[in-house]
């Protein structure tokens, strides 16, 4: 098909999409379509990103700067006391502890490798906050220890506060385990050391971030904070990865307004806005 003639087609089914919103393709916060067309015996796929997809995803970026939409809280945040099936090897502070479901069931694969190593002793301190939880914490401790409310990671459901029932993080074995293998499992240290000047938070030993693999382990291969991977990302505009033995390609996508972006047929891809301007789109077999 030649290529004015395969547009002209795409243009049609474009418009054919955005004039159906009451089609079933069009479910309850379903924020990106994918747009079957076809250019000679090649299958190709269009995928349509709405501007909400900004705010949504494992990659967002909630610090001091940028403040989480109301979208970007994690649908799944269950209390963890009265889902016993999924404290399993670790234990919680307290009845109040909440937190994504499907982070929890990744933070339980993690402690069960731990604990195959003889590291045991977690202890979940703090997991998702409302804002009137964060507005109170930053009530008590002041804009020296704690966020506004919608600027705290703990807002979104994907953070927590790991302890160890022996000491303090910074010098106990599950502290220096979770450095060394967190990233394996989908997690990051979210305020190294080392990196206060660029996440403008101070050293929190106990702090970990779900952000999904393949990010944490790039992270960690190229000593990034999210603030610096974000931005990797978007100056290089696309990379690839092989974790675990499996390719990977991650682009940015500028977003403005309904964005269509080309996407290759039969693989996996997988979109978390930055919560800034764009989109961090992931393709895998």
């Amino acid at each position: 098909m030649k290529k004015w003639v395969f547009w002209v087609v795409l243009a049609g089914l474009l418009g054919l999409e955005w004039a159906h919103q009451d089609s079933e393709a069009f479910a309850p916060r379903q924020d990106v379509r994918i747009i079957q067309a076809a250019a000679g015996n090649v299958p190709r796929s269009l995928t349509v990103i709405s501007a909400s997809q900004i705010h949504q995803g494992n990659l967002l970026l909630v610090n001091k700067e940028y403040a989480l939409h109301k979208s970007g809280i994690s649908k799944d945040v269950v209390n963890l006391s009265e889902h016993q099936e999924l404290v399993q090897g670790y234990g919680l502070l307290d009845n109040t502890i909440r937190l994504s479901e499907h982070v929890t069931e990744k933070f339980s694969a993690m402690i069960q490798a731990a604990a195959k190593q003889g590291v045991q002793h977690f202890v979940i301190s703090s997991g998702y906050r409302d804002n009137a939880e964060q507005q109170q914490l930053y009530k008590e401790k002041g804009a020296d220890y704690a966020l506004p409310p919608g600027h705290s990671e703990h807002n979104l459901g994907l953070s927590l506060d790991i302890g160890s029932t022996q000491m303090e993080m910074s010098r106990a074995p599950e502290g220096e385990w979770l450095q060394e293998h967190a990233w394996d499992y989908g997690f990051i240290l979210r305020y190294p050391q080392d990196k206060t000047d660029i996440t403008g938070i101070q050293f929190e030993p106990w702090h970990f971030r779900y952000v999904g693999l393949p990010h944490s382990k790039i992270m960690r291969d190229k000593n990034f904070t999210l603030e610096e991977y974000l931005e990797f990302i978007k100056e290089q505009k696309t990379i690839t990865a092989s974790v675990n033995g499996t390719e990977y390609q991650i682009s940015y996508v500028a977003v403005h307004g309904n964005t269509p972006v080309p996407t290759p047929a039969g693989r996996h891809v997988e979109f978390s806005g930055d919560n800034m301007n764009g989109v961090i789109m992931t393709v895998y077999p």
